[in-house]
């Protein structure tokens, strides 16, 4: 015999898997916290910082 498939749990399941897919792959895209942008736009700014304190005018 076969077995029964309640088809509305059927779609709702499949659904909630693609959702998931589609998570994985924005965590892979964007996967970055706020914290690490900080961070890095912090240093990027300190460089430019320090290379303009640097500078010689002439």
């Amino acid at each position: 015999m076969a077995d029964i498939v309640n088809l509305n749990q059927a779609r709702k399941a499949k659904a909630k898997a693609e959702d998931k897919a589609r998570a994985a792959e924005n965590r892979a895209r964007f996967g970055r916290t706020k914290a690490e942008k900080t961070l890095d736009a912090a240093r990027v700014d300190k460089l430019r910082r320090d290379l303009d304190g640097a500078k010689r005018e002439d």
